[in-house]
């Protein structure tokens, strides 16, 4: 659901670029915190014509915008989504808490019957829908603590790109509370605009939420079944395969050559197997003719696994690595699924994003494109890592290491 969301977050920085107005204005006798407040009144006025084109009224624009105020919360969180600053492991440890499965398998116990009804309906697996829910918000305990109105109003108004995205939520937010599918006030939202039980983007809303429960709206705040059925038709609408689960943890064989594992060359289950990987847990495959990609989210060092096409449909709804092996795992355990068989390499340390800016850019001069230096460890980078390694002799598992920003820095 934040795909859109964190490729705007990626596409550049938010700055304060309200402020840049003040420091113009030199020795105005006018305040900081006057001009700030000024300057953000005079953005959000400016986005008139972008809402009457969405549908927005002029006299519901002027009601819901009257007084609005910047989000200082969202300007201070911007950059600090827990699944790029934190090691996998540590993510998961949170994410798939003993607490967090526990809740998990009793909400499933307490909505099995809807959830049933919503699997029927839209060919999604419930325990699927109750992890992402788990994942997004505690389910339900806790949707973010910021309105979003207010919340895509800051990032429309003090961001230096992508501002027409931003707009975008802006005036969606704005038509959905004028349809009254929620009170204004009730719209709540992550600092990012995602909103309600499983944080939906208000563009996203738009394009997926349904009225599951009969009564006219598409309530993803105070209707569960809304939410729940949202949350499935924006799966299924991506191509989620009711047949297949997200992924399978696997071991690999010590010969294993690791150029197979470059995160997107897809082979059936029984091939993987010719090669002398096999489940983690023992077990056979259940559908050997699956076709899967072979992971290391944290190298060869850690966990492996074959991941199947429905763990790049949980990317679709958040676009990072660890929230959708976190939502698999969850949705495994909810389901009387065991945890990991195989220790997480704890003792490596995190690069921080300065340190993979500089990885980035030593690759790039050594003629191994990571598409940018942005400090994020997305698939361009793992990629050009990949190749580096296997220039060099060293395993190519694509994982960015402190062992090899050394390496490189030496070279």
């Amino acid at each position: 659901m934040k795909r859109e969301f964190l490729a705007a977050t990626r596409a550049g920085r938010l700055s304060l670029g309200i402020v840049a107005v003040v420091a113009a204005m030199g020795g105005a006798a006018i305040t900081a915190p006057v001009a700030r407040a000024d300057a953000f009144s005079r953005c959000v006025a400016s986005k008139w014509p972008a809402a009457r084109r969405a549908g927005v009224s002029r006299s519901f624009f002027d009601q819901a915008t009257r007084g609005l105020t910047p989000d200082p919360k969202t300007l201070e969180l911007v950059n600090k989504q827990a699944e790029f600053v934190k090691p996998i492991w540590e993510y998961l440890d949170t994410a798939v808490s003993d607490k967090r499965v526990s809740d998990g398998r009793a909400a499933y116990a307490r909505y099995r019957s809807t959830l049933n009804q919503i699997a029927a309906k839209y060919r999604v697996d419930p325990e699927v829908i109750i992890a992402i829910w788990g994942m997004e918000t505690s389910y339900g305990n806790f949707m973010g603590g910021h309105n979003a109105v207010r919340a895509s109003a800051t990032l429309a108004c003090a961001t230096d790109r992508r501002q027409s995205f931003w707009t975008q939520q802006f005036t969606g937010a704005l038509k959905i509370a004028q349809e009254g599918h929620v009170p204004l006030s009730e719209m709540n939202s992550s600092w990012g605009a995602a909103m309600g039980h499983t944080q939906f983007i208000p563009t996203s809303w738009q394009a997926y939420a349904v009225d599951f429960d009969g009564d006219g709206k598409r309530d993803i705040w105070r209707s569960i079944p809304d939410a729940f059925a949202s949350t499935a038709n924006y799966l299924n609408k991506h191509g989620w395969n009711y047949q297949q689960t997200w992924g399978y943890e696997v071991v690999v064989p010590r010969n294993f050559d690791h150029k197979l594992a470059d995160g997107k060359r897809e082979r059936a289950l029984r091939e993987w197997q010719n090669y002398g990987i096999r489940r983690a847990n023992g077990k056979d495959w259940p559908r050997p003719d699956d076709q899967a990609y072979l992971f290391y989210p944290a190298g060869a060092n850690g966990p492996a696994f074959l991941m199947l096409h429905n763990f790049d449909v949980i990317k679709r709804y958040n676009n990072a690595d660890a929230y959708a092996l976190g939502v698999g795992h969850l949705a495994d355990r909810i389901i009387g699924g065991g945890d990991f068989e195989q220790a997480w390499p704890r003792d490596e340390r995190p690069l921080s994003r300065g340190e993979v800016q500089e990885m980035q850019s030593l690759l790039t001069r050594r003629g191994f494109s990571t598409g940018g230096i942005d400090g994020q460890v997305g698939p361009m980078t793992r990629k050009a890592i990949r190749e580096y390694q296997t220039a060099s002799g060293s395993v190519p598992d694509g994982f960015a290491s402190s062992k090899l920003l050394n390496e490189l820095k030496r070279r």
